[in-house]
């Protein structure tokens, strides 16, 4: 699949609004995240941990001392239709009680789903699964990807391709469906705490045209502000289609590279093709300034 991302000798945008670090599943500690954001060139980020915002504070701090601008951020695991989506929270109040209350119950359904996994696991005589991947998960959310790095490290698989092939993927002996919190309720936390909501990674969840367009309407309908029409985890044909949409829609596009690490897939920090022309910007409905979001040579 090609990426929306460029090659390294291309321009890189100078926002870059999805990321991860430990504090979820990505590889790099917060400090270390903020620090790579600003060799990237990007001036303006945002940490986008699922489901929690424990990271936000400790970004901010390391944002200033780098002189960049960080929008508080967050991705929300929810389902639309039975279908898994996420959600990004960008610009709101971290402390607010029903954000917060909200996320709480997300990672206690996170807790139930990775306690369940262990539990098959263990029936498939692979013992020591929740003991492995909390270590590796480092952070109270403990999700697929961490069992996967645990299996292959305990010698029970040859990479995390395999761990999902052979134990954790749909309808194999360790899956276990999610039971994520419904659109409006995300979307109405976010916006309770002064927030925007935008549709991560829309050209990931393979939607027919008609199904992606109703899905982008629903989330307009109960207050969802734009949709990520460039993402490091989706491909790059998606977006002059996504673009189109946006405009039609009236919704703003965002541009993350869903950064989880080093040589983790998905793209580089910054490293985003331009929004398409016409296309209104979650930053500039965000009141944030950004004088050349993408420079060229």
């Amino acid at each position: 699949m090609q990426l929306t991302h460029t090659t390294d000798s291309s321009p890189r945008s100078r926002v870059d609004l999805h990321m991860h670090s430990t504090f979820s599943d990505g590889s790099l500690p917060v400090d270390e995240l903020v620090a790579r954001v600003a060799a990237a060139g990007v001036e303006v980020m945002a940490l986008t941990d699922h489901d929690n915002t424990a990271g936000v504070a400790l970004a901010a701090k390391e944002a200033q001392r780098h002189g960049l601008r960080l929008i508080p951020g967050v991705e929300i695991s929810s389902v639309w239709e039975e279908q898994g989506i996420h959600i990004v929270g960008l610009a709101m109040d971290i402390e607010h009680p029903a954000l917060q209350r909200g996320l709480e119950r997300i990672v206690q359904l996170r807790d139930q789903r990775a306690l369940e996994i262990a539990e098959r696991l263990q029936q498939q005589g692979i013992a020591g699964a929740w003991d492995g991947a909390r270590a590796i998960a480092g952070s109270p959310l403990v999700g697929r990807a961490h069992f996967a790095q645990w299996l292959v490290q305990a010698g029970h698989c040859k990479d995390s391709q395999d761990a999902f092939q052979r134990y954790l993927g749909r309808g194999k002996p360790a899956y276990v469906p999610s039971d994520w919190i419904p659109m409006a309720e995300a979307v109405g936390w976010i916006r309770a705490a002064g927030g925007e909501a935008v549709l991560a990674h829309p050209g990931r969840y393979k939607l027919s045209g008609a199904r992606l367009k109703r899905l982008l309407e629903d989330f307009r309908a109960v207050g969802g502000a734009g949709l990520e029409v460039c993402s490091g985890s989706q491909a790059a044909a998606d977006r002059e289609h996504l673009g189109r949409l946006a405009i039609r829609l009236g919704m703003a596009g965002s541009v993350g590279s869903d950064f989880h690490g080093p040589k983790l897939g998905h793209a580089e920090i910054g490293q985003l093709l331009p929004l398409p022309d016409g296309v209104e910007t979650i930053w500039d409905r965000l009141g944030v300034p950004v004088a050349v979001p993408f420079p060229t040579h």
